[in-house]
């Protein structure tokens, strides 16, 4: 019997693999993030792409704050070429982090995004941090807030 689940086709086991190799290449999720940043290095730099005042009301622990706007060749200058960067905004009903993971791969930077964003970060159980005073995304950061 056909119906919605079975009309269409799965793909083949090897259409199968490279589409979760492609997905996972583009994407981690909110567990694995957390999992990863209560090591001393977790491999990536993780960027809530918000801006400041959003991120002041509350961020995943260990973020960095760097408005997906205000990405540039010059505020990604502080990192080597090769970091790593993982991105998250609001949620699903956000696109922040896209916006944010188009910025950084047309500046030659590898990026991830973090799959449910904040929404899933609560979804998950874990916990935020409140306040403006978590690491800014670059040392320089203080100067572009204060930019207009």
């Amino acid at each position: 019997m056909t119906n919605a689940v079975t009309e269409i086709l799965a793909a083949t086991p090897a259409e199968a693999e490279a589409h979760f190799a492609r997905r996972l290449s583009l994407e981690t999720d909110c567990a694995d993030v957390h999992a990863a940043m209560a090591a001393d290095d977790p491999g990536f730099v993780l960027l809530d792409v918000r801006g400041p005042g959003a991120f002041a009301r509350g961020h995943v622990p260990g973020a960095r704050n760097l408005p997906h706007r205000e990405m540039d060749v010059a505020r990604m200058a502080g990192w080597p070429k090769d970091t790593l960067f993982v991105v998250y905004c609001a949620g699903p009903h956000c696109n922040g982090a896209d916006r944010a993971g188009l910025r950084l791969a047309r500046l030659g930077r590898p990026v991830k995004l973090m799959v449910g964003g904040l929404a899933g970060w609560l979804d998950e159980g874990f916990q935020l941090v409140r306040g403006p005073e978590t690491e800014t995304a670059h040392p320089a950061a203080a100067e572009w807030a204060a930019q207009p």
